[in-house]
């Protein structure tokens, strides 16, 4: 009797492995390889008219252009300290790069492409978002022994700072509400969400968050209102309504939350975390957050990039103790 039961557990155990293999919406297409490249990687840009990712590659101090059709690597813009963010301006073709080790916001444009400018900030220049509407680029900074944190309001039109608005703690992942004009920032090191009104550049709410800390991704679903926080301690996706700042719901996610994204047409989150995983939920219509499945990457694999166009989500694994730098290309439908 007991084998039985023995016997029918581990049936019952491998059937539901197997579900959850089937259920992954995540599938391998391509890995493409940079040869040369070491260390880890901070975030991506994607460029839809050259069809070019670009890749922030902190631990070999450049930013790697890799052309999307071939799978090969066309330029690598060199001389940064440690890239960190970064962001595609498609109207302009210029590309902006934080550099956390050298405190600046480089400029680069032409083909190929070269520093054309760079904006004074402070150390560890980090995460940005754009709003297309304003042409104002909103990127962290700050928050080390020397400097304050802050956000820089950039003007990408005439490449200046319009202002820094003061944050608690270093900025980590932030997100735009369009709809709204409000700007989202993850103050991980004191465990809140600044949001930042667009017109008036001001603080507008504070939330601090209770079931996690350490928060350093976040995204955003405009539709239902929803924002997705990825905490590191513990490793939580904490799902909060972006109007009040309630906690909604709070799920076991990997540890080494670095990036997440949400996609709107299929309504699911892709968390990237670097202990080697990406995490995939899913919202339904009642605006209820469910684990779909992990798919298993690379230890160190913490970044990339969902392009929602191409059904298409990039992470990067770093390169080191004889492995090759490279980005593992996942469809995601």
């Amino acid at each position: 009797m007991k084998i039985i039961t023995v016997a029918a557990f581990l049936l019952w155990v491998g059937v539901l492995s197997a579900q959850a293999q089937m259920a992954s919406p995540l599938s391998l297409q391509r890995t493409i390889t940079l040869p040369g490249v070491t260390g880890k990687f901070d975030h991506f840009a994607y460029d839809p008219d050259g069809n070019r990712l670009f890749v922030a590659s902190a631990g070999n101090h450049s930013v790697e252009v890799i052309d999307l059709s071939s799978g090969k690597v066309t330029e690598s813009l060199t001389g940064l300290g440690k890239p960190h963010g970064l962001a595609w301006i498609a109207e302009t073709k210029r590309l902006f790069a934080s550099d956390g080790l050298q405190g600046d916001l480089k400029i680069y444009d032409g083909a190929p492409l070269q520093q054309m400018k760079s904006i004074g900030l402070s150390d560890d220049a980090d995460d940005m978002v754009y709003d297309g509407g304003t042409k104002l680029l909103y990127v962290g900074h700050g928050g080390g022994t020397v400097h304050p944190a802050k956000i820089a309001v950039v003007d990408t039109t005439s490449q200046t700072v319009v202002t820094n608005l003061p944050v608690a703690t270093h900025p980590e992942g932030l997100e735009i509400d369009k709809a709204n004009d409000r700007i989202f920032a993850n103050i991980a090191d004191a465990g809140e969400i600044a949001v930042i009104d667009g017109k008036t550049h001001a603080r507008s709410a504070t939330w601090k968050l209770t079931r996690a800390k350490d928060n350093v991704p976040l995204a955003y679903d405009e539709e239902n209102q929803i924002l997705f926080v990825a905490c590191r301690t513990p490793a939580r996706l904490v799902v909060l309504d972006a109007n009040s700042g309630k906690e909604l719901a709070d799920l076991p996610s990997d540890a080494g939350a670095d990036d997440i994204f949400y996609d709107a047409e299929l309504h699911r989150i892709y968390l990237i975390a670097g202990s080697g995983a990406v995490d995939v939920y899913e919202i339904d219509a009642n605006k209820s957050v469910r684990a779909l499945s992990v798919t298993r990457t690379s230890t160190g694999a913490k970044t990339g990039l969902l392009v929602p166009s191409q059904h298409t989500l990039y992470v990067g694994v770093p390169g080191s103790d004889g492995k090759q730098a490279s980005i593992l290309v996942y469809a995601t439908k």
